[in-house]
């Protein structure tokens, strides 16, 4: 008995050695297999088509690592074993290519070797550059393929039709628009289209696809509604910036599965939301810079899983649901520049994950939802630019994690409270109603980078000492208070201050003298603005080789001296301002080192001599406005000089058309002119605003002709100066001349009928001149008043009450040009045949019509 159970237990065990060993001979057997031959020649092939270029992969994926795969390919290896490749196990065919990230450059041709590899289930060919190479219709006949990525690798034309054969994929990505172009706010002109068929063709026959990403693919062909028919298991779509046209169909937003769903930057793309029974897994939903209106519904709150919400740059209007508050995962709420009016609900303090909160840019009103523990996740808060108001709630100043809190350009009242933690980085509270002192706890907060209390009602003596502590600090912006300092010396404090790169005290109450430190003490320096206040002494020549200024505001002080060169070495300038102070000396001709320099105003100081009209003098070749208006200029006016102002001729409005200033910050830069005879604060400097303003000096002479070739000028002031001569028929080359002010003279002769074809004209004054003659008529001359013209006893015409008919010889324009037409002359009852010009034909008629001689 024994022994046959003893022979049993030999032979099941013997049994299962065999077993054991079948297994371990069959699992060594699919580790050691080999990749099939002919699959890896076409492998090697392939990668023949393809060099190495290390900016190949620009943009890949921050978690990847760019590196080139295919060189671990070599012949007579495994290509199971390669960088890249994936193989059955048991067959050894490959199955899945990942050369994402690779570096590569070339070509994929239709004939491709890559197109034998049949039984590929997974190819990944993302962030490369194929130079702008076709995708090949035969990506459409890899049968068993469930995931294609060829985003970001530089295809161009349209996709293939083909593609929609591929009625097994799971996963789709064709996107030509990267992370990187979103966060820079610059998307790539597309250069992959998505015909409308072959739209059709994808919804139709890829039934079992979870994720498509087609971002930057121009898709203004394709009609919206064709997605409403898309798989019910896509759980991800994204289409940024895919200039899609027309209604989006609102039934994507209830798919059941549907977690990711991207459509910003499609600017024509018009559509609402689900207005009741919106309940889908949604956990994004981005819909910014698109037409999207009407309100948020209530429904909403049905969104249970929903993390981040995006509506920036749309139409939305309403009020800001409540339900919004029954979202509990959500991190991410933007709802800024909109239409959203009423108030913040309290319910928004519910929103215990809540890291960010943009609702800036609309019409909310009342005040801001006061809870003692609201938002514990919060880090970013940005109200600006609504109708809030009331005071401030405690919560702000003691959050211990908040960051970045913009309040500014609201109705805000009361005190700014003392600040306590460090943890914040940016506080704008700017233009709002704030009174009080500056709090002292913000030399505490040694993580502050951007500080901006403009526009308040703050008040009292302030020790610059409180900011010079704060090391990080690149952003100040105290202008337009009432503060002041307690010591002549003050403003040396800031001289600690490294990093700094804006710093704005303009229009408070600030005296003392500007330390030597001002033109060394950061090189990252960039906007310097101490305008109107009460600084006195001289600007020091201290500005040393590599200063960074880019703008320089000391107008309206009580500075004098003379103007540093050494400011000359500030090579990056672009607004030089120092008007309205005690300034004296020559005109600074060596400005013209400063090739940046658009805007020079040295208004109201005491400039003296001749600007003279050496042909080894340039102005910078940006100069575009410049005003030396009221100071002490005598001599010619340098023709030589005006021709060469670059900056006002052919400017192209549409490449040049932007505001002036720090756009990392927001901030733009100001200037004060006169337009139109009224003086008036430009607070944004559009770059194609264009001016010279050169009156209340001593100039003479005659008007250079050389004006006449500023073709992109819109304002000219020479008023108030003893030039003589005519005007100049020249100034009718300003075509985009909008006023003129050359009143105040010694002009003599007739208004230049050339100016009437200058169409944007809306203010002239040629006022207390010499100037004789009937006044032009016609387009822009029939809406000017008597004010304009007052002064010159030889003008006649409307709008004037002195007619011309008291010495028709004087009124009659001279007969100097090639356009002509006849006019019979009834004198007595005998007709004489007139010529005249025809650029002055509707004056000649009303002259005529005074005496009835017309005919």
């Amino acid at each position: 008995m024994r022994n046959n159970l003893s022979i049993f237990y030999q032979l099941l065990c013997f049994q299962l050695l065999v077993l054991c060993f079948q297994i371990t001979i069959s699992s060594s057997s699919s580790v050691t297999q080999l990749c099939s031959y002919e699959e890896s020649v076409a492998l090697i092939q392939f990668k023949t088509h393809f060099s190495i270029n290390q900016t190949a992969s620009k943009g890949c994926d921050s978690d990847t690592i760019s590196h080139p795969k295919t060189n671990s390919w070599k012949e007579g290896t495994d290509c199971c074993l390669w960088d890249g490749v994936s193989c059955d196990n048991i067959t050894g065919r490959v199955i899945s290519l990942d050369l994402s990230c690779s570096l590569l450059s070339g070509t994929i041709p239709p004939n491709s070797t890559l197109f034998h590899l049949s039984h590929m289930q997974r190819l990944n060919l993302s962030f490369n550059d194929f130079k702008n190479s076709k995708i090949s219709p035969e990506f459409g006949h890899f049968s068993s393929l469930t995931h294609l990525d060829l985003s970001n690798s530089w295809f161009s034309g349209s996709v293939p039709y083909e593609i929609s054969y591929l009625s097994k994929l799971l996963l789709l990505d064709l996107s030509s628009y990267s992370v990187d172009d979103i966060v820079s706010l610059q998307p790539p002109k597309p250069i992959l289209k998505l015909a409308k068929s072959t739209l059709a063709g994808i919804v139709q026959n890829l039934t079992k696809v979870r994720e498509i990403y087609f971002d930057g693919i121009d898709m203004s062909s394709v009609d919206p509604k064709s997605f409403k028919n898309v798989s019910y298991s896509l759980t991800s779509l994204t289409l940024i910036g895919c200039d899609l046209r027309g209604y989006f169909p609102d039934s994507i937003f209830n798919l059941p599965n549907i977690k990711t769903l991207y459509l910003m930057d499609n600017y024509g793309l018009i559509g609402q939301f689900p207005k009741s029974n919106w309940s889908s897994p949604l956990e994004n939903l981005l819909v910014s810079s698109t037409s999207f209106s009407g309100g948020l519904p209530e429904s909403i709150g049905n969104l249970k899983s929903l993390q981040g919400l995006g509506i920036v740059f749309c139409d939305l209007s309403g009020s800001i649901p409540r339900s919004l508050g029954n979202l509990s995962q959500l991190r991410y709420l933007f709802l800024a520049s909109n239409h959203l009016s009423g108030k913040i609900p309290s319910s928004l303090t519910n929103l215990t994950q809540l890291i960010d909160l943009y609702i800036a840019y609309n019409q909310l009103e009342g005040s801001i939802p006061d809870c003692p523990n609201a938002f514990p996740n919060l880090s970013t808060l940005y109200l600006c630019y609504n109708l809030l108001s009331g005071t401030t709630p405690s919560r702000l100043y003691n959050h211990p994690i908040l960051t970045d809190l913009d309040l500014s350009n609201n109705q805000f009242i009361g005190h700014i409270h003392e600040f306590q933690h460090s943890f914040l980085k940016f506080i704008h509270f700017g233009n709002n109603k704030f009174q009080g002192s500056i709090p002292s706890s913000i030399q505490k907060l040694v993580n502050l980078r951007s500080l901006d209390l403009s526009s308040n009602s703050l008040k009292d003596a302030i020790s610059l000492d409180m900011f010079s502590k704060l090391q990080n600090l690149s952003y100040l912006d105290l202008s337009s208070n009432s503060l002041s300092v307690s010591s002549n010396n003050e403003l040396t404090k800031i001289c600690n201050m490294k990093l700094l790169e804006i710093l704005d005290l303009s229009r408070n109450n600030f005296h003392g003298i500007i330390p030597q430190c001002i033109g060394n003490f950061s090189q990252s320096l960039s906007s310097l603005n101490l305008k109107m206040n009460k600084f006195h002494g001289i600007i020091p020549p201290a500005f040393a080789k590599g200063c960074g200024l880019k703008n320089l505001n000391l107008d309206s002080n009580h500075l004098e001296g003379p103007l540093p060169r050494s400011i000359s070495n500030c090579k990056d300038l672009e607004v030089l301002d120092v008007g309205n102070n005690k300034i004296h000396g020559a005109f600074p001709h060596w400005i013209e080192g400063l090739s940046k320099l658009q805007v020079l105003v040295l208004h109201s100081n005491k400039f003296h001599g001749s600007i003279g009209d050496s042909k080894n003098t340039q102005p910078p070749p940006k100069l575009r406005i410049i005003d030396l208006s009221r100071n002490n200029f005598f001599g010619p006016l340098p023709a030589s000089y005006i021709k060469n102002f670059k900056g006002m001729m052919n400017l192209d409005e549409s490449k040049a058309a932007r505001y002036m200033g720090e756009r990392d910050y927001s901030y733009d830069y100001s200037v004060e002119v006169v337009v139109k005879g009224l003086e008036m604060e430009l607070v944004k400097i559009l770059t194609i605003f264009t001016s010279i303003d050169l009156s209340s000096n001593s100039f003479e002479g005659e008007i250079p002709t050389t004006f006449g070739e500023l073709s992109s000028l819109r304002g000219l002031n020479l008023s108030h100066n003893n030039l003589t001569g005519h005007i100049s028929p020249s100034l009718g080359n300003l075509t985009q001349l909008e006023w003129l002010d050359i009143s105040s003279n010694k002009l003599g002769g007739q208004i230049p009928n050339e100016l009437i074809d200058l169409t944007f004209l809306s203010f002239v004054n040629v006022s207390d001149n010499q100037l004789v003659g009937p006044i032009p008529r016609g387009k822009q001359f029939n809406t000017f008043e008597n004010g304009s013209y007052e002064g010159n006893e030889g003008l006649c015409g409307l709008p004037l009450s002195r007619s011309c008919s008291s010495n028709v010889q004087q009124a009659l324009p001279w007969m100097n040009s090639t356009r002509t037409t006849t006019q019979n002359l009834n004198l007595g009852g005998r007709l004489l045949p007139l010529v005249m010009d025809l650029d002055s034909y509707s004056e000649w008629l009303w002259v005529l019509s005074l005496f009835g001689w017309a005919s």
